[in-house]
């Protein structure tokens, strides 16, 4: 199969490039990477220490004597070149990573709102457009997320995948509608992806395209049986306030003695997926297809749910790190559930990767490894949600 990887250079994408080569696939990265110069914009790195990406290629070509092209191309502003990458290299499906995906740096500044906006929309249009304009038959995967729901939106009843079946009074009686399940963003970022949303349910219905879109949880984790070959393909390992996901950034607080930030309560629910679950559920998601005329196919791509608090009290009685609580920069309850279907995956094969001792391990001995990158001035959230809201450095341990 032919696969175009947009946004492959990135902590989802980089992995996913590497675990559908390895299975065969003719892969090709499209990536204007971006995310390399919003490091240099926020001045952090990862923690672990990221190779150019024509080295990174040439290392896993060396490893294992398959190819990985790069197209240096931004989604957003190139859109003549995209469509003719398509003709070119007819591709017969594309995972589609290329949009800014951190909700902390969406709610920056101005700058920031508009970029996420501006970047994350027109891109996600235009691939559409390319696709529809090229006539060819390819399948889109779509990296979403499960904030597209909100958070307790649904009660204690499970979120379902995607659609919500409703009852609509008429005079003649209620009937029964399918509805996209209502969107309750939290975030710029958040919104970028509601309105992919409309975009797919628009192009599929329009044009008939073939998309798939994953609501994905938060992802923790590191390596993957590819990136652990050479210390020059190494992921991403962001601990940073904008970037840094939550579990992470307890592993590495805790690596280097720091106390774990919780912001809030700590009672907010979310979804979790490790890393090595997401590129498999990329690979099912290509293997499984809509037909041309179905709705857009929605999977819920989560493997487990935790309280934030009971995640910072189990790496804290894993480690002997304090727990720092802190003001939340979020405008969110400071408590709620969270209870998601994901059915459609378990039903095609998916073995799901729960939190372990032994995966702890292995992503605390990275940040360990790796600790003397870290810069600690960093590790505060200072993004907040509206005017006023302030985030204090001061750790209250508790």
């Amino acid at each position: 199969m032919k696969v175009l990887v947009l946004g492959g250079d990135g902590f989802c994408g980089w992995p996913t490039s590497l675990h559908l080569s390895d299975l065969g696939h003719d892969v090709t990265i499209v990536d204007n990477l971006s995310r390399r110069e919003i490091d240099l914009e926020l001045e952090v790195e990862s923690l672990t220490p990221i190779r150019p990406i024509g080295e990174r290629l040439r290392v896993w070509k060396q490893l294992t004597g398959k190819e990985i092209t790069f197209v240096h191309l931004d989604l957003a502003e190139e859109y003549d070149r995209l469509e003719a990458l398509l003709l070119e290299v007819r591709p017969d499906a594309i995972v589609h990573f290329g949009e800014q995906r951190a909700a902390p740096y969406s709610m920056r500044n101005s700058v920031a709102k508009r970029y996420t906006v501006d970047n994350n929309v027109r891109a996600t249009h235009n691939v559409l457009v390319a696709i529809a304009t090229s006539g060819l038959d390819i399948a889109l995967v779509h990296l979403g997320t499960m904030g597209v729901y909100g958070y307790g939106w649904s009660g204690s009843a499970p979120i379902p995948e995607g659609y919500l079946t409703v009852k609509v009074p008429t005079p003649d009686g209620d009937i029964e509608r399918e509805i996209l399940h209502p969107a309750n963003p939290g975030s710029v970022y958040h919104m970028t992806k509601t309105l992919d949303q409309l975009l797919f349910a628009f192009y599929c219905a329009n044009d008939q395209l073939r998309i798939t879109d994953l609501h994905q949880g938060i992802v923790w984790g590191t390596q993957t049986p590819q990136t652990v070959l050479d210390e020059r393909l190494i992921n991403r390992f962001d601990y940073d306030g904008d970037y840094g996901t939550v579990l992470n950034r307890f592993l590495m607080q805790a690596a280097i003695g720091h106390p774990l930030t919780v912001h809030g309560t700590g009672g907010q629910t979310r979804a979790f997926i490790h890393i090595r679950d997401t590129v498999r559920c990329i690979q099912i998601a290509l293997e499984n297809p809509p037909e041309r005329g179905e709705k857009v196919k929605v999977f819920n791509q989560v493997t487990e749910t935790h309280r934030l608090r009971e995640l910072a009290e189990m790496i804290s009685k894993f480690t002997g790190v304090d727990i720092a609580y802190l003001p939340n920069p979020r405008r969110e309850a400071a408590e709620n559930e969270l209870n998601v279907s994901r059915e459609q995956f378990l039903a095609l094969g998916l073995n799901p990767t729960k939190l372990s001792e032994g995966l702890l391990e292995e992503a605390r001995d990275i940040a360990m490894r790796y600790k003397d990158r870290a810069d600690t001035t960093k590790i505060i959230a200072r993004s907040t949600w509206r005017a006023g809201m302030e985030t204090s450095p001061d750790l209250v341990k508790g």
